[in-house]
């Protein structure tokens, strides 16, 4: 028995990478870091913000990257060897947020600032392309 997926019709042609990121989502269920995703009106276009909570990372610890269409925040923390601690509730833990990308989506900015970090994405306008098809003919 074949599984029927949304994506399946024969109207819906090269939506397979769709259903695969829908998917890959659905199964994603880690919530650290914390973050936000905000709607920023400009006349240019939309834009977006994402600010994720990064309390005790610094610069050098976490590494933003764009990988195909999706942009990928990683954060390490390097063990602190020589202290001793009576309690520890602040673990030097890892992370990977990732966020699946619109095409045409760009990544502007980001930056560190008191704990937060902040990137910021546009989408110009895409430019009208119709494009005309020659019919030939076979007799």
């Amino acid at each position: 028995m074949t599984r029927m997926t949304p994506f399946s019709s024969p109207l819906l042609l090269g939506f397979d990478a769709v259903e695969k990121t829908l998917e890959r989502l659905a199964k994603s269920g880690d919530s650290y870091p914390p973050y936000n995703i905000e709607r920023l009106r400009a006349p240019s276009g939309d834009r977006l913000r994402i600010t994720l909570a990064v309390a005790g990372f610094s610069e050098s610890d976490l590494d933003v990257c764009v990988e195909e269409n999706q942009l990928v925040v990683r954060g390490k923390q390097a063990e602190e060897g020589e202290r001793e601690y009576l309690h520890r509730g602040i673990a030097a833990r890892q992370f990977q947020r990732t966020f699946v990308l619109a095409d045409g989506m760009r990544v502007t900015t980001a930056e560190l600032k008191n704990g937060l970090l902040s990137i910021e994405l546009d989408r110009p306008e895409p430019e009208r392309l119709v494009r005309k098809i020659n019919i030939s003919v076979g007799d």
